[in-house]
Order: C-alpha cells, then structure tokens, then sequence
C-alpha cells in the first residue's frame, strides 16, 4: 500500500516566513505612526469642547500642551501644521503634517495624516 504525503517543503515553508516576515515588519514600522495619530485625534476631540472662546494662538498653545499627553513627538507636529480657519459662528481646526518613516536601506514610507474639526463659538483672530 503506497501512501502519498501531502503538507509544504521546506523551501515553501521558508518562502511563506520571507512573506509574514516581510509583512510583520512593515507593520512593525508603521503602527506607532498610526497610534501617534490616534492621540492626535484624541486631543482635537478635546479641542472641540475647551477650545470655545479662545484665540486662535491661545488654541494652537492647547493643542500643542495636549499633544504632549497623548505621546505625540513634538518633532511630529509643528505650529506651522496646524490651522484654524473661521466659517460663521464657529472655528475649524484643521491639522495636516507627512510622517516620513524610514524602512530598509533607501526606501521609506510617507504618510499624509489630516484631520479637522469644528469649535462652536470660538473667538475671532
């Protein structure tokens, strides 16, 4: 009675670890980015009811202090990526900056975040 094995080769078994492998690492390098931003849109969330009556520097300064709890690297975001822009009674608070990642030898990721959300009677600047 013959009996035929079935089941991977060794060299497919290695091919299908290159590929988890290869997948695991990428995202491995590109979770914390997204986490970072997470915390992000966490504190514009929390912009949305504390930043109500206040200038927009005074805004930005909130942001930037709630930025730091949530873990967002002060490199990450700059005041320069940050905008508030004033439509009737209310303010938008719009943030949009690239996070360049670095991946293996010349390649790397760039990831666009952007978000925005509106602030009811925000004070005029």
């Amino acid at each position: 009675m013959k009996s035929k094995q079935t089941g991977i080769t060794l060299v497919g078994f290695l091919i299908v670890l290159m590929v988890v492998g290869f997948f695991g690492f990428m995202a491995m390098k590109l979770v914390p980015a997204y986490t970072e931003y997470m915390g992000v849109t966490k504190a514009m969330e929390q912009m949305v009811t504390d930043g109500a009556g206040k200038s927009p520097d005074q805004v930005r300064k909130d942001l930037i202090k709630k930025l730091d709890f949530q873990y967002v690297s002060d490199d990450t975001i700059t005041p320069a990526d940050i905008a508030i822009k004033r439509s009737g009674n209310a303010a938008e608070l719009s943030v949009s900056y690239d996070k360049r990642i670095p991946f293996m030898y010349n390649i790397d990721f760039l990831v666009h975040f952007e978000k925005s959300v509106v602030i009811q009677g925000a004070a005029e600047g």
